[in-house]
């Protein structure tokens, strides 16, 4: 019985295995080789697949989803012989698992070598700054390279992005450096048109301010003119209006002569011509008040007579240290004496 027990659990056994190597379940987006007696057969699909045990045997399961794969750092040479260190990211698929597995020994390798060495082809032919500036035209570049040359490995090479790009130390100092001068001449120059703008704002209201002070001036000046020409024009017809006779107009001439001799410094006062015509005036309106005062005398009092005009431009020392001069009384008239060692200082009574 031992024998034949051992013999019904190694078929059991057999047949757990067979069974296991005979139902392959394939991931979702997943792929696999089989390959009978070492050929390839088919490949299988998501799902659940049936295969022949012993004879037929999976040789490589397959991600169908797209790959990220970062290549580390690679020295480049640029056209103007400087050398920089490039990081480059690849985005890749497998569209045709059989050729992915039998046309390539190992596709990322593959992809690998065939980024570095493109990429040197397209960094050899540009310099420093093109490269700096250029990453578009790099990646466009080495998409097409690598799409181009892995399509027949069953790779479709979606997408290629350049991490980094790194200079030398000493170009880098100097990039900085260079960048540094740029900000401070852009400064500069935004400072400089500030106070620009700034002055020619000042001056603009400036200007403004004069013109605007200057018409007002202009305007005060002709109101107050036409206030003066209204002044002159009402006194005018006042006077006209009241009818004013000579006496008046002589005691009021009267009246202003004495503001002509104001002030410290009046030397000579230059009497004019028409003062004995408002002397006159004067005289025969005292007489008139003096003919009708008799009554309290009880006789009839005799006016002086008046005085004769004076000469056009009598001089009359006003010098207070001087004292009063000598006086010469010709046809009833008292005039001022003129030294002709002195020197007297004309004042015009306009």
């Amino acid at each position: 019985m031992e024998p034949v027990l051992i013999v019904l659990v190694v078929l059991v056994v057999v047949a757990f295995i067979a069974l296991i190597k005979t139902i392959q379940v394939i991931p979702q987006a997943s792929a696999a080789i089989v390959e009978r007696f070492g050929r390839y057969t088919r490949t299988l699909n998501a799902g659940l697949n049936i295969v022949v045990p012993f004879i037929d045997r999976v040789r490589n399961r397959i991600d169908l989803r797209e790959q990220v794969v970062p290549f580390p750092p690679q020295p480049v040479i640029t056209q103007d012989n400087l050398v920089v260190n490039i990081d480059t990211v690849i985005y890749y698929q497998v569209t045709d698992p059989r050729a992915a597995t039998y046309e390539v020994a190992s596709y990322i390798q593959a992809i690998e070598q065939l980024t570095v060495t493109t990429l040197r082809n397209i960094i050899g032919s540009m310099d420093l700054e093109s490269t700096l500036t250029s990453r578009e035209v790099i990646n466009a570049g080495l998409r097409g390279v690598l799409d181009e040359a892995t399509g027949k490995w069953g790779i479709r090479v979606n997408r290629v992005e350049l991490k980094a790009i790194e200079p030398p130390t000493s170009i880098q100092d100097s990039m900085e450096k260079q960048m540094r001068a740029d900000r401070d001449k852009r400064a500069a120059i935004l400072t400089a048109e500030g106070q620009r703008q700034a002055q020619i704002l000042k001056a603009e209201g400036e200007k403004q301010a004069e013109v605007l002070k200057a018409e007002g001036e202009a305007q005060a000046a002709v109101l107050r003119a036409d206030g003066e020409a209204a002044a002159i024009r009402t006194v005018f017809e006042a006077i006209h209006d009241g009818d004013a006779d000579q006496k008046l107009l002589a005691y009021q001439y009267l009246q202003t002569l004495p503001e002509l001799a104001k002030g410290d410094s009046n030397k000579l006062w230059i009497i004019p011509s028409e003062v004995g015509d408002a002397l006159k005036g004067l005289g025969g309106a005292f007489n008139g008040l003096t003919g009708n005062g008799g009554a309290n005398g009880g006789g009839t009092v005799t006016a002086p007579s008046v005085p004769p005009a004076a000469p056009a431009a009598t001089q009359v020392p006003l010098d207070p240290a001087a004292g009063p001069g000598p006086v010469d009384v010709e046809k009833g008239a008292a005039r001022p004496r003129v030294d002709p060692t002195r020197e007297y200082r004309k004042i015009d009574p306009e």
